[in-house]
């Protein structure tokens, strides 16, 4: 395959619109299928399959960067040391220490994501195929973005005679880790999306919408790094040059954009709810469903 300016042009939108949709409760893996409908990329069905995937990793790095020092259980304590100089003189040096120190509170957050990954990793395992070869629909995408818009606005209107019991990431206990990971089981029909299915479990439960969408952050780092893996190795590491930029294009597209995505979704949901992403669903799925209809 020839990477010419047209083919360079649909991996920056597609880097776009992973970018955007990956950390939105809307779908990134349903819109990044919706698009190719209309814009498809010039390489064969397998490159895709797998590309759709891991240029999520580009996202992912996004949210490792700018919540690095909340993710990473070993900081550097400094500490501040005098020692004599000389034994025979009065001088004193100020030396200072860098002592690694393991946050505690950090490591229990990552032992609670290990949890909530364990269902989705075993229904993946097991129908991850099933779903490739039938799931990956438009009539199916567009039915999981209206079910679950559905979903986000009685769940929300429910949430207004309601007050979070657990308002910090610290705050959930492993018990609502599982109940979480239950519910990213569902987002692995297409339409449904990962970070939406997290939220909506854990505002059910009870969870903040911002401890829901910090621990969304958290989870999707193993997650889609164990999906791209799994991928990767179904694909074969035998890329061409070509397939090899496309995915750098790909995932350095997905990761600028996230970056600015992730600061105005946290600044969004501290002021609103998510009846908005909800309502977008809704007419998307219906545009959808008619688009098909008609064609």
């Amino acid at each position: 395959m020839e990477l010419n300016l047209i083919e360079i042009l649909k991996v920056i939108f597609l880097g776009i619109v992973e970018g955007i949709t990956e950390w939105l409760p809307i779908s990134s893996t349903g819109h990044m299928l919706l698009v190719d409908q209309f814009l498809q990329l010039n390489t064969s069905d397998a490159f895709k399959e797998m590309f759709f995937v891991v240029i999520q990793l580009g996202a992912i790095l996004a949210v490792v960067v700018i919540f690095w020092r909340k993710m990473l259980p070993l900081q550097l304590e400094n500490r501040h040391k005098q020692i004599v100089k000389k034994e025979t003189d009065s001088v004193w040096v100020n030396v200072t220490v860098n002592k690694p120190l393991l946050k505690k509170e950090t490591l229990s957050i990552w032992l609670k994501v290990v949890i909530a990954c364990i269902p989705g990793a075993i229904v993946t395992i097991l129908f991850d195929d099933f779903i490739d070869a039938h799931l990956r629909t438009p009539v199916v995408i567009a039915a999981a973005l209206i079910v679950y818009g559905i979903a986000f606005i009685l769940v929300e209107t429910w949430n207004k005679k309601r007050t979070p019991r657990i308002n910090k990431l610290s705050d959930i206990t492993y018990q609502t880790a599982l109940l979480i990971g239950l519910f990213q089981v569902l987002s692995i029909i297409p339409g449904t999306s990962r970070s939406g299915a997290t939220i909506i479990g854990a505002l059910l439960i009870g969870v903040s919408r911002v401890a829901a969408a910090e621990f969304t952050f958290f989870l999707a780092v193993p997650v889609m790094f164990g999906l791209s893996a799994i991928k990767i190795l179904k694909f074969g590491l035998a890329f061409t040059s070509t397939e090899l930029l496309i995915l750098v294009i790909g995932m350095a597209v997905a990761f600028v954009v996230s970056i600015l995505v992730i600061k105005f979704l946290m600044n969004f949901i501290k002021k609103h709810d998510f009846k908005a992403f909800g309502w977008y669903r809704i007419v998307l799925g219906i545009i959808v469903l008619l688009y098909f209809a008609i064609a």
